[in-house]
């Protein structure tokens, strides 16, 4: 009597288990699809480039970026054995950015008449590759995101000596005024790229052992809950570090990345918004007094506030890139020159610091909001992962590591747009530079391995 439901159980289990095996095939499967896209999106655009720009193709420049599709590949093949549950939209999103950054940097090379080893887009074709294999190799050794949290302290020595590292005599280097690059003598990086993850690393870790104190304690003034004079000690020394970065390195965008990473991760450990409204009275207050004793801060605040004053577009370092850039973008209008028809090498620094410029320009104002929408999907799937965590040190880690190319994105687009002031902040995998390509590789790998994580834990609660 009791063998029929016995049996139509463990059937009813079977199938259960036969459908958990399906879903990461299925999930890798979606993934390699919109990979193999991403790539012939690529390719399309290098090609239009080539033939909007001198009327023939250039086989080489299409060739090094479909090996780069074979890396990509090779990642997603790593991700089948060792992450099957990893999120699949992640990869190709950033596989997408990443080729139109190169189809771009391959149009200004053109009108630089820039060929072979010489051009920026062969460099970038490099950094990339090296970056997606330093990507398989944090995949395949992070095999548990929690091994990281044990090494807090650790992260912090490696984010504090990273960040100092351009202001040391003899390798350190200063480039378009800024303080951030330092030289070894075979390779020149900029370190502070990759000490946002190492301090994204430490304010997680921290902050899972503090976040009690810091949202519990504390008296009450007009209603509020204000944290501990030794609770704010943490917040002091994170402003003071990102007020030190502003003076010394002369680079208000890594200042103001590095306090907004503290503050969202404050906010996201505690739950009260009362840390926005001291962090940002400190760091507010700190820039409005580096922009009356600084020529550099008050310079890039001039510019932004009246930058088709003569005095300012004309002056060193003042607001011509920005005029250039704004012009680019209005030549643009809403569906752009097309590729390889525009100028947008008359702005400087288009392949870095205003390849958003030079995108709108040739795409116009529906391609950057196709990119827009790229960016926007990359970060609602980060924060998806850290919403869905099962252990508070992965939650923050996937929202502080999301925040950091969404904090990116807003601080260059809004000063290409006149929306802030520009900061010199480089666009996540569009803009040329091999620091940063390798720092949001890495990004992209702590990301998929968390998702996957997240995933597995919900199958084995599940289950339970």
């Amino acid at each position: 009597m009791s063998a029929a439901p016995s049996n139509s159980a463990n059937a009813t289990i079977t199938e259960q288990l036969l459908l958990r095996l399906k879903v990461p095939t299925k999930l890798r499967n979606i993934e390699a699809s919109l990979i193999v896209f991403a790539m012939i999106i690529t390719s399309a655009a290098l090609a239009l480039v080539d033939l909007g720009a001198v009327g023939r193709l250039d086989v080489s420049i299409i060739g090094l970026t479909l090996g780069l599709g074979a890396i990509v590949l090779a990642l997603h093949v790593v991700m089948r054995f060792i992450a099957q549950d990893a999120d699949p939209l992640i990869l190709p999103i950033v596989t997408l950015l990443n080729g139109l950054g190169i189809a771009m940097i391959h149009r200004l090379d053109l009108a630089n008449e820039l060929v072979g080893w010489q051009s920026q887009a062969t460099r970038q074709i490099v950094w990339t590759a090296i970056a997606m294999v330093v990507a398989i190799v944090v995949m395949i050794v992070v095999r548990n995101h929690r091994v990281l949290q044990r090494y807090r302290y650790l992260w912090m020595v490696v984010g504090v000596a990273l960040l100092v590292m351009p202001l040391v005599p003899g390798i350190g280097v200063t480039i378009n005024g800024a303080r951030l690059w330092v030289n070894l003598g075979f390779v020149t990086f900029q370190p502070g790229e990759i000490g946002k993850i190492a301090l994204a690393l430490f304010f997680a870790g921290y902050l899972v052992t503090a976040r009690d104190s810091l949202s519990m304690v504390g008296r009450k003034f007009l209603g509020i809950r204000w944290p501990q004079q030794k609770d704010l000690g943490p917040i002091v020394i994170v402003w003071i570090v990102a007020m030190l970065v502003l003076i010394f390195q002369r680079d208000m965008g890594t200042s103001l990345l590095y306090f907004g990473l503290f503050l969202v991760l404050m906010y996201v450990a505690t739950g009260r918004a009362i840390w926005f409204v001291v962090g940002g009275g400190l760091f507010g207050a700190g820039a409005l007094v580096a922009s009356r004793f600084l020529t550099y801060v008050e310079g890039r605040f001039d510019a932004w506030l009246d930058s088709f004053n003569p005095a300012h577009y004309e002056a060193i370092g003042g607001s011509y890139q920005l005029v250039q850039g704004l012009f680019g973008l209005a030549a643009g209008g809403v569906i752009g020159t097309g590729l390889g028809a525009g100028h947008p090498d008359i702005v400087p620094l288009a392949e870095s610091d205003y390849i958003v410029a030079s995108l709108g320009e040739e795409l116009g104002l529906v391609g950057l909001f196709a990119i827009l929408s790229l960016y926007l999907l990359f970060i609602s799937r980060g924060m998806r992962i850290g919403v869905n965590g099962a252990d508070d040190f992965g939650r923050l880690l996937a929202v502080g590591l999301t925040f950091v190319i969404a904090l990116q994105v807003f601080i260059v687009i809004g000063g290409v747009t006149r929306v802030i002031p520009v900061t010199g902040l480089t666009t996540p995998f569009l803009a040329a530079g091999g620091s940063s390509l390798v720092a949001n590789w890495i990004i992209v790998a702590l990301l998929l391995r968390l998702s996957d994580t997240v995933r597995q834990q919900r199958e084995v609660g599940d289950a339970a």
